[in-house]
């Protein structure tokens, strides 16, 4: 008799565990995006929901979307951004350096009387 329970709660036990270390394991993406400050660490920790019901199949790419965030770079492209601020940087004063030409021409053309 004793056996039966010890069997019974073997069972039971187990189930827990592996229930348990399921749920654990789906938490892993989310836990990362939480260390790392991710912005949709919500949609994460849904997603690694609803990665249990479709039999784990979008779970690797949850953990690529978490681990792809850096809060100092956001995903990377933070050195494109500086590239991109740059040029407009240059841009702008290019355009105030031509408007200023222009305004010297006409300035001159005016002053010259147009005579040639």
């Amino acid at each position: 008799m004793f056996l039966n329970y010890f069997a019974l709660f073997l069972i039971i036990f187990v189930i827990l565990v592996v229930v348990y270390g399921i749920v654990f394991i789906h938490d892993i993406p989310y836990k990362i995006a939480e260390k790392r400050e991710h912005p949709h660490k919500d949609a994460i920790y849904a997603a690694g929901w609803v990665s249990l019901f479709t039999l784990h199949a979008i779970w690797p790419f949850l953990w690529i979307w978490a681990t792809m965030y850096q809060k100092d770079r956001g995903y990377g492209f933070g050195a494109l951004k500086q590239k991109e601020e740059a040029l407009e940087q240059q841009v702008k004063g290019l355009t105030d350096e031509l408007a200023s030409l222009r305004q010297q021409v006409a300035t001159l053309t005016k002053t010259d009387g147009g005579a040639n």
